[in-house]
């Protein structure tokens, strides 16, 4: 019999499935992309229910092009985009608002008021996270405030894995993992469960959260492909990609360039509280062991290349800023600002605007998607200067999505960092990893045996160097913090 396994990665601008053999090698995968609401300046939200039917549209794709039978599918893993927020009714399963994206800035306000209150150093110590609209628990407060859902037990929220495996279980599995909870600023990393201080900082002891499991974990059964399928791999997008580059050992680096950047060091059974506003948070938890992670966060990456082709229409795909930036002037001062949601690590200032230096008569399309470029490769820099100064040794980094097949920019990086960038054969690194976590929890691999799965498609190593032009990118920046 055959053995496949599907993961849902379900993200922040579309939703996919992707079907693997037994050797968690791709074989198809089904793509949809989802609209992205800004009802307001600085809101980001999705339609929960478009969410939902991309998805099962996704999975169904799969299994019909590939005449999948349910007993071939070993299990189902699960990625997310994490910090996101849902809440629907428990007994109909129906929404009661859109999603809050990760992006989304609304609560900023409140957040300062918390501030205020003096109760910023508590959050940091027992979640590892600073204060800021990016993570969970302000979202939910401002929906059980202006839902007015007080005490409301038929109404469940949660982050999107948690959504999507109440869905598919029918309403049977409250469940979100353990990357999941520890970016709600509701969670202890310490003590690896929700927190009293916490649920009462942000007046949500009156809420039911789901209950929190390991990555590699029984979610659940699905009867909805014409069987009853295992769900047993559930991890945040950033955490599931260093799975699946295979980020297991003490130091191990990546950066995923999708609509933001993030970029991950794992740091062991080591909780390191950065002294550079990056993020401590949980890798990963499987077999009873926590491995704990640093994390640098950039809120706009890929969606500056979607804003160059959406809004200024510079050119009808992102595939395109690769030849445009190749074919810039080399002597180009322009340096753009992406600062298009605010900005994340190392500087977490949710008001900062976007903004482009440095044009005169001679600048054109050119030039400016190579600032943009420069720009993410600038930001990454600040990330990886961050982890430097609070211990971590850095040799290499790997990298994975959709901007890694861009060579241009995969070296501009490794020029921009001075260090050797590996780019691996499947760049899906955050599908690839709930695959694994499936492929683990469901018993048909050990973690070791991955290890012989990831392999090497390019290496880029330093050529030029770009120290003035960041240095320049820096003093603009200032202006605008």
């Amino acid at each position: 019999m055959r053995n496949f396994f599907i993961t849902i990665d379900q993200g922040t601008t579309s939703s996919r499935a992707i079907l693997y053999d037994h050797q968690i090698k791709k074989i198809d995968t089904s793509q949809i992309e989802l609209t992205q609401h800004y009802p307001k300046d600085g809101w980001v939200e999705h339609d929960l229910q478009e969410i939902w039917h991309s998805v099962l549209s996704c999975v169904k794709s799969l299994i019909d092009k590939n005449s999948l039978k349910p007993e071939e599918i070993i299990s189902i893993g699960i990625t997310n985009q994490r910090e996101t927020v849902a809440v629907w009714d428990r007994k109909t399963q129906e929404p009661l608002a859109k999603a809050i994206v990760w992006q989304d800035r609304r609560t900023a306000g409140y957040c300062e008021k918390l501030r205020d209150d003096g109760v910023e150093a508590i959050i940091k110590e027992k979640t590892g996270l600073l204060l800021d609209p990016y993570f969970s628990a302000s979202k939910i407060k401002w929906l059980k405030d202006s839902l007015n859902l007080k005490n409301d037990t038929n109404c469940l929220f949660g982050t999107i894995d948690t959504f999507l495996i109440w869905k598919l279980t029918d309403g049977k599995n409250f469940f979100t993992d353990v990357t999941n909870a520890s970016r709600t600023s509701l969670f202890s990393i310490k003590e690896c469960k929700y927190d009293e201080d916490l649920l009462r900082i942000f007046d949500l002891k009156d809420i039911e959260l789901p209950e929190i499991k390991e990555n590699a974990d029984f979610f659940g059964e699905t009867k909805l492909f014409g069987g009853n399928i295992k769900i047993s791999g559930v991890a945040g997008d950033q955490q599931a990609a260093l799975i699946g580059q295979t980020g297991f050992d003490l130091g191990s680096v990546k950066s995923t360039y999708g609509t933001g950047c993030f970029l991950m060091l794992n740091t062991g059974k080591n909780l390191i509280q950065s002294k550079n506003k990056l993020l401590t948070t949980i890798g990963y938890k499987i077999n009873g062991e926590i491995t704990y992670a640093l994390e640098g966060s950039i809120f706009v990456a890929g969606s500056s290349i979607q804003f160059l082709r959406d809004k200024l229409k510079f050119f009808n795909s992102a595939e395109e800023s690769e030849k445009l930036a190749s074919s810039a002037d080399i002597d180009s001062k322009v340096y753009l600002i992406p600062a298009f949601t605010g900005l994340g690590a190392p500087h977490w200032k949710p008001d900062a605007k976007g903004a482009i230096f440095g044009l005169t008569l001679n600048s054109g399309i050119n030039e400016i998607a190579l600032a943009t470029l420069e720009a993410i490769a600038f930001q990454t820099k600040e990330l990886l200067e961050a982890m430097e100064s609070d211990g971590a040794k850095i040799s290499s980094i790997k990298i994975d999505g959709g901007m890694s097949n861009n060579s241009f920019f995969s070296q501009l990086l490794a020029d921009t960092l001075k260090k050797e960038i590996y780019k691996p054969q499947d760049i899906e690194t955050t599908a690839l990893g709930a695959a694994y976590l499936a492929a683990i929890g469901s018993g048909f691999a050990k973690k070791e045996d991955l290890l012989d799965f990831w392999e090497i498609d390019k290496k880029y190593v330093p050529k030029k160097d770009l120290d003035s032009k960041f240095q320049n990118w820096q003093s603009y920046l200032k202006k605008l913090i």
